[in-house]
């Protein structure tokens, strides 16, 4: 059985790979965060096919997918539902009527244009995995994933995400452009596309991903790499402690919720690549997506246009392994 899920997921990573062409990475972290229960904030360029990697994913799963485009004048009862008050043969009652947050995939189209009410709303489903309204609880769906989507270029009318919030997305994955034979492909395929209502995709079944999450949840993991991923938190804590040029570059490191992150997320890529044990190279594969949105960097780091990935290079650089 748990072979068997393997290669469906497999499966699905390639039709996704088939649709999302020149962007086998962003591929590669979702599927990661699938199997990992945590939710994705996805950082691009208009155009890098963030929305589409999202709605190819529901395809697949055969997912309800609930969009919600983000704007400054949203409210917080437009993402979670509300009461409404009907009369039904001269009864009159409160009904809770259900927002786009009750299906299983939700696409956070450009969060950041949403006011702070709107963004808050949404820690409770992406930590508790509930919703609460007027006192009364109502429970998520057993596979709901938050992928919300961001433009690092246009600020103009924008909130930034409270820490809080960032925190709670397992993975920040940056969405850069296709290469050029890339995105030759992507001219042919959408030519292809064109005329045909649907891509024809194989639909896999969602207990497949339930499968991999148990097994994943099983897996093991030695002495060495469970330090080494808290060293390589504890690097962005005491910085200093690793040279003056970290020192130099981090503000504020990773919360407790980074080891976790990788923790689990080392176990997903060991699983994807056919081990049922975690080695290093698991570790380093997935400490970008990881730790990018956990850190808040010197001024000095972006006076001087240094990246939260170039900060990870260097604390992979000086963290020894074991």
């Amino acid at each position: 059985m748990i072979e068997e899920s393997r290669n469906a997921i497999e499966s699905m990573m390639r039709q996704m790979g088939e649709s999302v062409i020149g962007q086998r990475e962003v591929v590669r972290t979702l599927t990661l965060a699938l199997l990992c229960n945590g939710h994705v904030l996805l950082e691009g360029l208009p155009g890098t096919a963030k929305t589409r990697s999202i709605k190819t994913l529901s395809r697949v799963l055969q997912a309800k997918l609930g969009r919600i485009q983000f704007t400054p004048d949203l409210l917080p009862s437009d993402v979670t539902g509300n009461e409404i008050y009907q009369d039904n043969d001269g009864v009159h009652e409160l009904l809770f009527q259900e927002g786009p947050l009750f299906n299983e995939l939700i696409l956070a189209d450009e969060i950041n244009r949403a006011p702070a009410k709107v963004q808050s709303a949404l820690l409770e489903a992406m930590e508790e995995r509930q919703i609460t309204v007027a006192g009364k609880t109502y429970p998520l769906p057993p596979l709901f994933m938050v992928l919300a989507t961001q433009n690092p270029i246009d600020q103009e009318g924008t909130y930034p995400l409270p820490e809080a919030q960032m925190d709670r997305f397992l993975m920040k994955i940056s969405v850069d452009y296709p290469d050029a034979e890339s995105e030759l492909q992507i001219i042919k395929l959408l030519q292809e596309e064109e005329g045909r209502k649907d891509l024809e995709l194989e639909m896999i079944s969602q207990d497949h991903i339930f499968t991999a999450r148990e097994a994943i949840q099983k897996m093991p993991v030695s002495a060495t790499v469970e330090q080494y991923i808290v060293d390589l938190v504890v690097a962005t804590r005491h910085p200093e402690r690793y040279g003056d040029k970290l020192a130099h570059w981090i503000d504020v490191g990773s919360s407790p919720r980074a080891s976790i992150a990788l923790h689990r997320s080392s176990r997903a890529s060991a699983w994807l690549a056919g081990r049922d044990y975690v080695i290093p190279e698991d570790v380093q594969s997935v400490v970008h997506a990881i730790l990018r949105h956990r850190m808040i960097l010197s001024y000095h780091a972006l006076a001087d246009q240094i990246t939260a990935d170039a900060v990870i290079d260097e604390i992979i650089n000086q963290v020894a392994v074991g």
